[in-house]
This record gives C-alpha cells, structure tokens and sequence, in this order.
C-alpha cells in the first residue's frame, strides 16, 4: 500500500452537531489478505544511517553477535557471490543479447537502476525496496512534504499486483471526479497498471498543479470501465477524524500513522473533551500502519507508565518504546479488521496486553516486521527489513495478526445513507453496548 498523499489539514473547530466532514462510508474489503506495501502499510523506523562511500555499518558491536546470526551472510560473501567471475560473465552475455536484438533504444541508465532493484527485490521480501532518486524523493514528500495529488490511498495486492483505492479523502479532486472507495485501478493515462510497481504507479498519478490524469476503474456492479479525468491539485488532507456520538462517546477515526498524526490526534481528544467526551471509539479499520515514532506518542497519550513495543534484530539488539506515568483514565474501544496493518496492530496490540480497552472486528492483517529507510550517496535509498517488533506482552504477530477481544463481521444497516454515518455501523453498535456496560 502506498500513501498518494500524507499532509495536514486542521480538524475542524468545536462544534454542538457533528462535524460535516465524516468518515466515507465503509465497505468490508477482503482484498485477498492484500499485501501492505509503502510507508503506510510498512512500520519505518525513523533513524540516520551513516553511509560510507561503498556502503554502512549495522548499529552495535558486530563482533560475537554477527557469529550468532543464523544463516546470516556477511556483507563481504554476498558480495563476493554478486561479483564471482560466472555472474559478471552471464551479465555480460545478456547485455550482448540485449544489444543485438532488442527491437528498441536501450536506456543503459534504466538497466543500471534495475540491477540495484533485483539486489533487493533477491531477498524475496515484498516489504523491502530499492528506491530510485526520483521515486526516495516522492517518498520523503508522502511522509512530511505538500505536493501536487489527487487525494486517495492506494492498495496494491503483492500476488496479483492489482491496484485497489483503499480510500478517497474527502473535498479532494479524487472524490470531485467520482472515484470511490473499492475502485481497482486499470490504466493511468496509457500505462496499464497491471505487473508494475506501485511506487511507479504513484508516480504517474502525482504531477504538476493543474494538470490532469486520466485513470480508468473497474468498479463493483459496472459492467464497462470508469474513466476518471482528475485534476491534480495542493493535497492537504486530515489523517484523524472525530465527532461525538450519543452518550458522550468520541468517535475517532485515524486513516494512517504519518508525522502529523499524533498532532492531530491529540487536537481532536481536546475537542471532543471540551465536548464533554466520557468514553471513546478509535477506529483503525482499513489503517494500514506509518510511522512508529508516531503510534508510540499517540499510545503514549493513552497508556499509563509501561512498554509500547519493543523490537529485536538479526543480532539480538533490542531496543524499547514506552510511555511515561500521564494517561487518559476512560474507557475505550478499538476498531480493527484485516486491513488494519503495522502501526496500526501496535496500537491495537499494546490496548489488548494492557488491557486498557476492549478490542471489536476481525482479526487484523499480521505484519511484525519493522523497515528502516536507508538513504544512499547518489540521493536513491533502500528500504530494509531490519527488525522484527514485539507486543508488550512478547506476542511477535507476523502472518498472525491479533484476534479481537469481540469478533463481529462488519455490517452497514443504513442502506438509505448518501454518506456514511456511524450510528449504522453495527461495529460502532457494540462498541456503544461494550462502553455503556463499562460506564456501569
């Protein structure tokens, strides 16, 4: 999953009725246990890596624990297996072959960047990448820059490589042209999306302001096409949204874990307080992860004094997350289901081992693993699996996930709705029941 835009919009002011701008309407989105892919959907580690000319060094003494690594190969046998006489000779007799009978020009610059890629992509990892100059450069502005989109998360399946819109964010040119949520992605322009990446993909959908982008969907219950011409734009979108339901519960809702995130969701518990919020609904449902500073400040605001997560790499290195003594003293429900990924299972993860709020849906997508961007000389970078990440408990949920403490299959019961309203929501339903029980 990639993040097509990541920035910032205010939240909205204190109000007595509920905000106008609400939640899309939700759809179950069983996407063939669809793999996560890009910042959203991975947990980043932010961290400085220092670079050498020819490469880096890991963080900690790699004397013993390099030894204890099972199966670990060190960086000098993988290069010396990448650059034996056989590999550098096969290379050459494609390249031979490539220039004798490719139909085409030959962008020699394109190859070199493909070579790096299939270093990486010999790992077999889907959740680690090369990443090009260009495409580290889209990659940083998805986090923590404003740049020209049209305003939709996009879900690539890591099997099949189908594209699906996982969400349109409200008062964007995506939802102006009609996309929805659940739209799969054929073409962009004339580029037919199927077999390639998603980061190039993101790329062709971003552009200069005021220019369009044709984009052709395959939507539920049309039989032809959709065609989208959607003009891009300054995307500036909330990653939190709120309202109050009846019985003074906050209802709120997080999209993703970017930089700005725990801003805003602490902006939104201040307001809902002031409404004179008692209990509250966080729904992770479709929340494909982010940014791990910024689940453990969020958690952080919650949980009392105690451990977050904790990860662990190849070495044994172990490095923990917790939060200090302040911590809101309501009761509390979560929303997961099996789009919920990444940052999004810590914060469910740490909720559930503390017990601290009652977790309601479906099991959730199960990704454990923890990547680090690593910036490289030419401005490309990688993006590295490094780490392994833990629940409080010592619970690793990798191609697990976490079973809710109330498994309920979503079902919308306002069938009549033009936009979706929480209140229909049967998940939203028992949480209400769940929360009214705590109250006493």
């Amino acid at each position: 999953m990639d993040m097509e835009e990541w920035n910032l919009e205010e939240v909205g002011q204190p109000q007595e009725e509920p905000p106008k701008r609400r939640p899309p309407r939700r759809r179950r989105m069983d996407f063939a246990k669809g793999m996560v892919l890009g910042i959203a959907g991975t947990l980043v580690v932010a961290m400085t890596v220092a670079l050498a000319a020819r490469g880096f060094r890991l963080p900690g003494n790699q004397g013993s624990q390099a030894q204890g690594a099972a199966g670990a190969a060190s960086g000098s046998e993988i290069k010396d297996a990448l650059f034996q006489e056989d590999v550098k000779e096969k290379a050459g007799e494609i390249a031979d072959l490539i220039d004798q009978y490719y139909y085409e020009g030959i962008d020699t610059d394109a190859m070199k960047e493909g070579v790096y890629a299939g270093m990486v992509n010999g790992l077999g990892d889907p959740y680690s990448s090369y990443f090009t100059a260009e495409e580290y450069a889209s990659f940083n502005e998805s986090t923590t820059g404003v740049y020209y989109g049209i305003g939709v998360v996009l879900q690539q399946n890591a099997e099949t490589k189908a594209v699906m819109v996982l969400h349109v964010y409200p008062d964007t040119p995506a939802e102006e042209a009609g996309m929805k949520d659940g739209d799969m992605i054929v073409k962009i322009d004339d580029v037919e999306v199927k077999g390639q990446e998603l980061t190039e993909l993101v790329n062709l959908i971003k552009g200069q302001e005021g220019t369009k982008v044709c984009l052709q969907l395959a939507r539920d219950g049309e039989k032809d096409y959709v065609e989208a011409n959607v003009e891009r734009r300054q995307i500036e979108v909330p990653t939190v949204q709120y309202q109050m339901l009846e019985g003074n519960v906050g209802f709120i809702q997080v999209t993703e874990f970017s930089d700005s995130t725990p801003e805003q969701f602490q902006d939104a518990i201040q307001e809902l307080e002031g409404q004179g919020m008692g209990s509250m609904i966080v729904d992770l449902r479709d929340n494909p992860g982010g940014v791990l500073k910024a689940v453990c400040t969020m958690l952080d605001i919650l949980l009392p004094k105690g451990l977050l997560v904790y990860t662990e790499d190849k070495y044994g290195n172990r490095s923990d997350y917790e939060s200090d003594d302040a911590c809101m003293d309501i009761p509390m429900a979560v929303l997961v289901n099996g789009n919920s990924a990444s940052a999004s299972e810590i914060f469910a993860g740490a909720v559930k081992d503390y017990g601290y709020g009652t977790l309601i849906g479906t099991k959730t997508f199960g990704k454990g693993i923890v990547q680090t961007i690593i910036p490289l000389s030419d401005g490309s970078a990688v993006k590295m699996t490094m780490a392994k990440y833990f629940t409080p408990k010592g619970n690793y949920i990798h191609g697990v996930g976490i079973e809710p403490d109330i498994e309920l299959d979503y079902q919308y019961q306002g069938k009549d709705d033009k936009e979706y309203n929480p209140m229909h929501d049967n998940q939203v339903q028992k949480a209400l029941e769940v929360l009214k029980e705590k109250a006493g």
